[in-house]
């Protein structure tokens, strides 16, 4: 049985790649996504047509490691993407999402503990005015008992 040994890149397939996964790379820098895609090197191979593997290291027999095919365009991806993000640049429409999504819940939250804070002090109010109400309510009621109980309170008629 013959052993078949993969692929070797050609210099002229290796340019060409590399060629295009640059022309990915300021895409996607520039925020130009594809529906579904994200600012990664998973959006990176896609677009320029490329598979993941080239981005990573390999491997030898003797179980060296080598720089993968195109993992110094990789790890300038990763630099400039970061540096971006650094910049407060976000490049994913999908993390600009989230980030706004992730603001506004904290600003909802802040909102409800402020509104739960005014909530208590509205209960403890209507509380001590409720009990207010009834102590007048129940004063009235012994005062007029007294009166009527002295019988010299005079009813006057009631209004027209």
């Amino acid at each position: 049985m013959e052993r078949t040994e993969m692929a070797r890149l050609t210099e002229e397939s290796k340019t060409h790649n590399e060629a295009a996964i640059r022309s990915a790379m300021e895409r996607i820098l520039k925020g130009d996504l594809p529906p579904g895609g994200k600012a990664d090197l998973k959006t990176l191979a896609a677009l320029a047509g490329v598979t993941r593997t080239g981005f990573y290291p390999k491997k030898n027999r003797d179980g060296t490691a080598r720089p993968g095919a195109y993992q110094h365009l990789a790890e300038e991806f990763e630099r400039r993407l970061t540096a971006l993000r650094e910049a407060g640049e976000i490049i994913d429409s999908r993390a600009a999402q989230i980030e706004r999504l992730k603001n506004q819940v904290a600003e909802l939250k802040e909102r409800v503990t402020k509104r739960d804070e005014v909530l208590a002090e509205l209960t403890a109010f209507k509380t001590l005015a409720l009990s207010r109400i009834a102590a007048q309510h129940d004063e009235i009621k012994r005062l007029r008992t007294q009166a009527a109980a002295l019988g010299n309170v005079r009813h006057l008629p009631p209004a027209q």
